[in-house]
């Protein structure tokens, strides 16, 4: 809105919500921050030519791009970004909706979410919500009508149909990955790599396997279990030796310190880290050697089964590139005529998991 003065006419920046002097191109009301005035003075250009500049218009000369960057550097120009999407409708924001619980899981998969949102130009603000999916996607669209956004990512389950609602107020993309509890779902409940483990250790003279349970309320302990189950009677080493866990190092161990002395396993496969470091702990207070007496593989790649004694044989599970290819879908969506679709395809190449072989598997007891 221009207000009058005994001066002359001013006029409020659009592109960076202060007042200049239409005369001298002065900021009335912040002298601390350069406006787009003072930028197009030093520059030698008008202020629609600098606005262009900062929308990225390729029609420009490359002169003229060298004038305008020079002079936005040298002024330490920063273009008002609310003023800017009140004109644009873009905000530069995406939020990400995450499982409503206290402790959220893997760091490793909003910092690839974060990473890519980054490179594009985005920032990002995360919020949880508690009832059911749909009381999630209520506030989802509201984010959606409220023009705070551009996109939303969810990494917790909203109504089937959801994604890609309101494309002319905000992108949705849902990353179904994770249930509400954290529990995960999807690619990450893929049990597969416990065929390898199984088949390797097979190669190596195991006969007797065993495998150490997750809670079973876990797609993803279900998962490794079937495959385990089904591995082993497809290499005719049956049946199968499956004891029920919770995850927990203490019910590893007791299912450990629960085997017959004659004719015990000689690999166990847990499901988790944590689950190994028990099996160890009870197989070393019957006076079992490992890997000597009873090879051991975990699942997670817990940081410190890299320093124990012998390291842990286990699965790395890359959290950061699922968080990585879920906000590039998302930038794909909102930035079609870059490059963003290819990085999304690219990020979700290669496999979400990997054996890392370690000291707690050798060849079986002679």
């Amino acid at each position: 809105m221009a207000n009058e003065s005994s001066t002359g006419s001013s006029v409020t920046d659009s592109a960076t919500g202060n007042v200049a002097d239409s005369a001298t191109g002065s900021s009335v009301t912040d002298k601390r921050r350069a406006t787009i005035w003072e930028v197009a003075k030093a520059a030698g250009v008008s202020h629609q030519t600098v606005s262009r500049y900062l929308r990225n218009d390729a029609k420009m000369r490359p002169e003229t791009v060298a004038r305008v960057r020079q002079a936005v550097e040298e002024l330490d120009y920063r273009p008002n970004l609310t003023a800017r999407s009140m004109r644009t409708r873009r905000s530069g924001r995406v939020a990400v909706l995450l499982p409503a619980v206290a402790t959220y899981g893997p760091p490793q998969i909003l910092s690839g979410v974060m990473e890519v949102a980054h490179e594009h130009g985005y920032t990002v603000e995360a919020f949880s919500v508690e009832g059911t999916p749909a009381d999630r996607f209520e506030r989802v669209r509201e984010l959606a009508d409220s023009g705070q956004v551009e996109g939303v990512l969810a990494l917790a389950p909203l109504p089937p149909g959801s994604g890609g609602r309101f494309p002319e107020r905000a992108a949705i993309v849902v990353s179904a990955d994770y249930d509400d509890k954290f529990r995960g779902v999807g690619e990450l409940a893929d049990g597969s790599p416990v065929e390898d483990l199984v088949v390797r250790l097979a190669e190596l003279g195991h006969r007797r396997f065993l495998h150490v349970t997750g809670a079973l309320d876990y797609a993803s302990a279900r998962g490794r279990r079937d495959v385990f189950v089904a591995t082993v009677e497809r290499l005719g080493l049956g049946p199968a030796q499956v004891i029920e866990s919770d995850w927990s190092a203490e019910g590893a161990r007791a299912a450990v310190l629960s085997l017959p002395e004659k004719g015990h396993p000689t690999a166990v496969i847990a499901a988790s880290d944590v689950g190994a470091a028990g099996v160890v702990l009870g197989a070393r207070e019957r006076g079992w050697t490992i890997p000597g007496d009873l090879s051991v593989t975990g699942w997670d790649n817990n940081q410190l089964g890299a320093y124990l004694e012998p390291t842990m044989t286990t699965v790395n599970v890359d959290h950061r590139k699922l968080g990585r290819a879920a906000m590039a879908r998302l930038v794909a969506t909102l930035q079609p005529e870059t490059a963003a679709a290819r990085e999304a395809e690219a990020a979700s190449d290669g496999p979400l998991n990997t054996i890392i072989w370690r000291g707690s598997t050798g060849p079986a007891p002679s």
